[in-house]
């Protein structure tokens, strides 16, 4: 059998720039799905966003399209949920208001979730629905 000295030629998924992108796609993930960390503890899906984009903003440039759209619906959802729960405050206004706040329950759960996966895929996705107030 013979031995070969040669050095490896890189693939295309190796080297430096891959490895960049390939940890934005994982921190980009990860502060999608961070979001979800509300339904354990009160006001951890605000935060734990906030301190993942506080802590990586530097490093990882790539990670602030995904930020504002997080932030986005993250401050869109309460705006919807509280308009829900002023509606609620009549009996006419129940019939809308709680649909509106159980949709936006069910939109924080499934938005992030599809965040999560595009982003694992190198793609930023905007939420529907949200709210460009950060851009």
């Amino acid at each position: 059998m013979e031995q070969s000295n040669q050095t490896p030629t890189p693939t295309p998924d190796s080297g430096p720039g891959r490895d960049l992108d390939r940890e934005n796609r994982n921190w980009a993930t990860i502060l999608h799905l961070s979001v979800l960390a509300g339904l354990v503890i009160a006001f951890a899906g605000l935060i734990a966003p906030l301190i993942i984009y506080l802590i990586k903003r530097e490093e990882l440039p790539g990670l602030e399209p995904h930020s504002k759209v997080v932030f986005n619906w993250i401050i869109s959802a309460v705006i919807y949920f509280f308009v829900g729960l002023v509606l609620t405050a009549t009996v006419v206004g129940a019939i809308i208001g709680i649909p509106l706040m159980l949709a936006v329950a069910v939109l924080s759960i499934i938005f992030p979730i599809i965040g999560g996966i595009k982003a694992s895929e190198g793609e930023v996705w905007p939420y529907p629905l949200s709210i460009p107030i950060l851009k």
